[in-house]
């Protein structure tokens, strides 16, 4: 833990444990009571019903008696980072948006781990405020390979959260995130660039182009985060943690056979080194 009376700097300290600062300096958000109640009831039905745009999420706050107009969910909705999941109009081809690339996985068999990692950030409610979650996932295996918590949305936790996973993991061959300010940046999109790794976005309004890591988010908040009520930021983290770890070495997970990340992430690299040698084997042959 970080000690305030160190000789160590603070600055120095959050490097050491892969911290980073905003979330040390954490101070609760400066929205209201009524605001952080609406927020935690729009998490809840847009977990729900990811297609649900302010609209219908006004109309379903009215009948449950708020008084709430459009434009409030509106600015809601994007401090929480979400947005309608549905199929948009192609009427006309728009201009290439800069940091944008198109998506790779249509029809790509994910067949080893470490081929494709995936990415997304999610709203986390605590007691007095919130936090933003980003977590990396191998594709394959469904593991977390390394996730961070921060205060607001800026573009480097999700890089160091990047560069931690690349660190102890190696470099997938494709990374796959939705079009995210944070993702397009040249900041984010460069660390991928300089390791040789293909990126992949979603496109806009397709639920199902990163539905891996979708998954994973609704598990996390009916098993773990609505059934508690971080009172801050260092509670909220070291809970995480501890279901994070579960998830990945003692959750089964039912599309993988009844068995748990770990496994089938550990044993995917061994297929894939086997392969390898097999093909080595025969080259040399």
């Amino acid at each position: 833990m970080i000690q305030e009376n160190s000789q160590i700097p603070i600055v120095k300290q959050c490097q050491l444990l892969d911290l980073h600062r905003s979330t040390y300096y954490y101070e609760p958000i400066g929205e209201s009571e009524k605001n952080i109640d609406l927020m935690r009831r729009i998490d809840e039905l847009y977990t729900d019903n990811p297609s649900w745009g302010s609209r219908k999420m006004r109309d379903r706050l009215r009948l449950e008696g708020h008084i709430v107009n459009r434009k409030r969910i509106q600015r809601l909705m994007r401090i929480m980072a979400i947005e309608a999941i549905y199929p948009k109009k192609d009427t006309s081809k728009p201009k290439a948006k800069a940091g944008v690339h198109p998506y790779l996985l249509r029809g790509f068999d994910i067949s080893h781990s470490n081929l494709v990692w995936c990415a997304d950030i999610t709203y986390i409610r605590l007691k007095h405020g919130f936090v933003y979650l980003f977590a990396i996932m191998d594709w394959y295996s469904r593991k977390i390979l390394s996730w961070e918590l921060s205060t607001t949305m800026d573009r480097q936790f999700c890089i160091s959260t990047l560069e931690r996973a690349l660190r102890i993991y190696g470099t997938p061959a494709i990374f796959n995130t939705d079009q995210g300010s944070q993702f397009t940046s040249p900041a984010f999109t460069d660390v991928l660039e300089e390791e040789k790794i293909l990126i992949s976005m979603d496109g806009k309004g397709r639920a199902s182009d990163n539905i891996m890591i979708e998954r994973f988010w609704r598990t996390l908040k009916y098993e773990e985060v609505y059934l508690k009520d971080y009172k801050d930021v260092n509670e909220c983290r070291k809970e995480l943690d501890l279901f994070i770890q579960k998830y990945n070495s003692f959750r089964p997970h039912s599309t993988q056979a009844g068995q748990v990340p770990d496994t089938i992430y550990y044993g995917g690299l061994t297929s894939l080194l086997m392969d390898g040698q097999v093909k080595i084997q025969k080259k040399v042959s």
